[in-house]
């Protein structure tokens, strides 16, 4: 399928079955006329295949070793694009950053494969807003060494979230942005 294509019939998705115009109190603490719930999409198949279509687009000539991010928003995304990864021949390895650290097993802040020093890695997440889910995980990620190269997300609100990540050093990057959206 050609990207524009896929992007136009992931924006319809997006639209028809998780996008809602009513007030929300949105996890940044902030409240909303709109709520984009896109694990309506990333927990589908149609929505799991679009968007780890347009991602992996997205990310495939990137250089870097790993691709991971917050659960829960990232933990389907992650799924998809790894799964997709391995049909295109070109397996990644994906790792998922935990609000805290697990008080049994393993005791993990960081469940996956092991995250090497100097390891290039892009985070994703589904929405931004002020872009703190992502800054959460950057700053459990930073201390391991690694590099982020950017960060992706199926949507950015356009509440702040580009300008907080750029001052942690990271580029974030939307396949749509809510004004998109308001069209």
């Amino acid at each position: 399928m050609r990207k524009a294509k896929v992007h136009r019939e992931l924006f319809n998705l997006i639209k028809k079955e998780a996008f809602f115009k009513k007030k929300v109190l949105l996890s940044s603490g902030k409240v909303s006329n709109y709520y984009i719930d896109l694990r309506k999409i990333t927990l589908q198949s149609k929505g799991a295949y679009l968007v780890a279509n347009l991602l992996w687009e997205e990310i495939k000539r990137e250089k870097f070793s790993f691709l991971g991010g917050p659960t829960l928003g990232a933990d389907p995304i992650l799924s998809a694009i790894a799964y997709h990864s391995y049909l295109k021949g070109k397996p990644l390895k994906t790792f998922i950053v935990r609000k805290e650290r697990k008080k049994h097993g393993q005791a993990q802040v960081i469940e996956g494969p092991p995250l090497k020093k100097k390891s290039r890695v892009i985070i994703i997440d589904d929405v931004a807003t002020t872009g703190a889910s992502l800054g959460e995980a950057a700053k459990k990620l930073i201390p391991l060494g690694v590099k982020i190269v950017k960060a992706w997300v199926i949507v950015d609100r356009e509440e702040g979230a580009k300008e907080f990540l750029s001052k942690l050093g990271i580029s974030l990057n939307s396949l749509f942005r809510l004004s998109d959206f308001l069209k």
